[in-house]
């Protein structure tokens, strides 16, 4: 073949190939434009992990399954929830999860397998599961389903340890977890929960970080956690020391795995404990309940400086220094905790943490306890990331839901959807406006004609970072019974760049 002939080949190759291409240089000298900005778009698959509920046989667990109305999606896809294999004793991951059968507009479920198909956005659909035998599960939604899809798991347990209601939301994989607030103390059985939602196995560390530093044990080193399945690891099992508090570190060396705490109380009730926010210097804790009796504060530094930390709370008339808790020095990898009592005093209130003088990154974590005596119930406060563009909060009731939305930095606007009814019920939105430096329990809208459970969705409209959490409550045999979830973004969306033709690369 000759020469001009491969030559012209080449050039159309090229040709075709940068008429596809991103522009993204600079202005260039002879004046042309810059790169349009990145367009938002919603995401086009995700993927959400629930640990297996409970190993309480008299345990009842809901599920339900939300997606907001997002604007630009394609009229196709779907959502599912298909049961993890449950990890053997010896580690095979041979177990069997049971069979499940299909239900009808979120009817009963048989225990092991509680199937949720989602009706379209904007509605939630609901399922449940009884007893010891309800499996980790393992989530995938696409096309119009995928952007800001939710699932929540909540279960309530009558009585044993850990009794009172227990929630969470289902979250994404990742290689890397921190949770504060943990513990291995003989009221406690608290179990990290592992999820493997790939074809080919995990490997995972667990560590943990007392009072005093690292905890030395080789038991928490290369778990595997095998494809499709999950594995809950009793934290007792891993260390003979007994603390109250722990910094519990999840790493995962090859894979990924979605990871949550189930911290159980034999007196003062349980809840599960999710992942904190990555470590750094300013966290914000929202949405204290206005009646805990008692509110703990944990906290974790993992680089190599020590760090102190200015401890204000954000109520409903702006931020106030908690009197005795001023300030806290954070010892590099040790866990240190502050008791804060009953620290909001009958109102709203959002923790906020921050550098007193350098930023050094930190994590923390509140546990919260409502009650007294033998009627105490427990919750647990991650910091969160703030709403950002939207974050979704399902399975809320007429009664029993309390919406914090807090504003540590600047003032915001926020907008509250509530969605239909699960089973019926007719969407309604509210504004607010939440001033700089406070924290407000929101009289949020209720669907009208509302039948079943809603979703909120909340988004920022204007101003400074907004951090919310939602608070359920249900009062049993006397007992005050809740769970606190935080409302971080749902990256159901993302910047995608806009494209140009760039012919001039020809003539370069």
């Amino acid at each position: 073949m000759k020469r001009t002939t491969l030559s012209l080949i080449a050039a159309t190759t090229a040709l075709g190939a940068v008429t596809a291409f991103a522009a993204f240089d600079g202005p260039s000298a002879s004046g042309a434009a810059a790169p349009k900005a990145a367009a938002n778009l919603p995401v086009e698959r995700t993927s959400l992990l629930c640990p297996a509920p409970s190993m309480s046989d008299i345990a009842d667990t809901s599920y339900t399954s939300f997606t907001p109305v997002t604007q630009s999606t394609e009229n196709s896809g779907k959502a599912q929830l298909q049961p993890a294999a449950a990890d053997s004793a010896d580690g095979t991951g041979n177990s069997q999860t049971g069979k499940g059968s299909k239900g009808s507009k979120g009817g009963k479920k048989t225990a092991a397998q509680p199937v949720i198909t989602p009706k379209a956005p904007g509605t939630p659909v609901t399922g449940d599961t009884s007893g010891a035998d309800g499996p980790a599960l393992i989530g995938t939604a696409d096309g119009r389903f995928a952007p800001g899809w939710t699932v929540q798991e909540t279960t309530k347990v009558a009585a044993g340890t850990g009794r009172g209601l227990q929630g969470v939301d289902c979250t994404a994989a990742d290689t890397d977890f921190w949770f504060p607030g943990a513990s291995t103390s003989a009221d406690r059985t608290d179990y990290v929960h592992l999820t493997n939602p790939d074809d080919s196995a995990a490997v995972v560390d667990i560590e943990l970080y007392g009072k005093d530093g690292a905890i030395k044990s080789s038991l928490g080193e290369n778990l595997t956690v095998p494809a499709h399945a999950s594995k809950p690891v009793l934290l007792s099992t891993l260390t003979d020391a007994r603390q109250a508090d722990l910094t519990v570190h999840v790493s995962v060396r090859s894979g990924r795995v979605g990871a949550s705490v189930q911290a159980l109380d034999a007196k003062a009730g349980g809840d599960w404990l999710a992942a904190a926010a990555d470590p750094a210097g300013t966290l914000v804790l929202p949405g204290i309940p206005k009646d805990a009796t008692d509110v703990r504060l944990i906290a974790f530094t993992p680089g190599g400086d020590d760090a102190d930390l200015k401890v204000r709370l954000a109520s409903p008339s702006g931020l106030i220094t908690p009197a005795g808790n001023e300030t806290l020095h954070v010892k590099s990898g040790m866990t240190t905790t502050a008791d804060l009592g009953a620290v909001t005093r009958g109102e709203a209130g959002s923790l906020v943490l921050t550098p007193t003088d350098r930023s050094v990154p930190v994590v923390a974590a509140l546990r919260v306890v409502r009650g007294k005596g033998d009627q105490q119930e427990t919750a647990f406060i991650p910091a969160t990331a703030p709403v950002g563009t939207r974050a979704t909060s399902a399975d809320n009731s007429d009664k029993g839901t309390t919406l914090a939305l807090a504003a540590p930095l600047a003032t915001a606007t926020v907008r509250v959807t509530a969605s239909a009814g699960s089973d019926g019920g007719t969407a309604t939105t509210k504004t607010y406006t939440i001033k700089s430096g406070t924290t407000e329990n929101v009289p949020f809208p209720v669907p009208s004609g509302l039948k079943g459970t809603y979703a909120l969705t909340v988004e920022t409209v204007s101003g400074g970072p907004v951090y919310a959490s939602r608070t359920l409550s249900a009062t049993a045999s006397g007992v005050p019974g809740f769970t606190i979830q935080t409302l971080p973004n749902d990256r159901g969306m993302v910047a995608v760049p806009k494209t140009t033709e760039d012919l001039s690369v020809l003539q370069k």
